[in-house]
């Protein structure tokens, strides 16, 4: 059963599936942010559930096809070693993974926190097309709009 299922979702299939799959929660986190939908399904733990157990799907699939997972840690051995990494497809679509599941859950994060400051949607529908291709960035421009609608600076939150 695991050769059917690893036949059809090939590594091509799967950052397909991820790529166009996150696209309907970071719709509704943008446009519909206070919508119950935004609730139940983007800033709930639902798409991290799917986004993880992809995750251990390809961390069961790699394992199960002799992929050395040591040499992962070789990119703490210098900026050429990543780029051989990054080389690697197994890698590539783990990396990948983890950054579409890191940036919404930083999208999700903007969200709540919005909703807790009383922050407009519009104010953040920058904040969060930016943090869907440079996370850190757009919570960053986030924390700026943010110090003007909670009018603190707060380091710990």
């Amino acid at each position: 059963m695991f050769e059917q299922i690893s036949a059809f979702f090939t590594i091509e299939m799967i950052y397909l599936w991820l790529s166009f799959g996150v696209m309907p929660f970071w719709f509704v986190l943008i446009f519909f942010p206070k919508s119950k939908v935004c609730g139940l399904f983007a800033t709930s733990i639902f798409p991290f559930l799917i986004l993880g157990s992809v995750y251990i799907y390809l961390v069961y699939y790699f394992f199960h096809t002799e992929y050395d997972f040591l040499e992962n840690f070789e990119l703490y051995l210098g900026i050429y070693n990543l780029a051989n990494l990054f080389e690697n497809e197994a890698f590539l679509i783990l990396i990948w993974t983890h950054f579409l599941a890191i940036n919404l859950f930083c999208a999700a994060w903007i969200v709540r926190d919005s909703q807790k400051y009383f922050i407009p949607k519009y104010f953040n529908i920058i904040p969060l097309i930016i943090t869907y291709f440079v996370g850190p960035v757009g919570i960053v421009i986030y924390w700026i709009i943010r110090i003007f609608f909670a009018k603190k600076i707060s380091l710990f939150d």
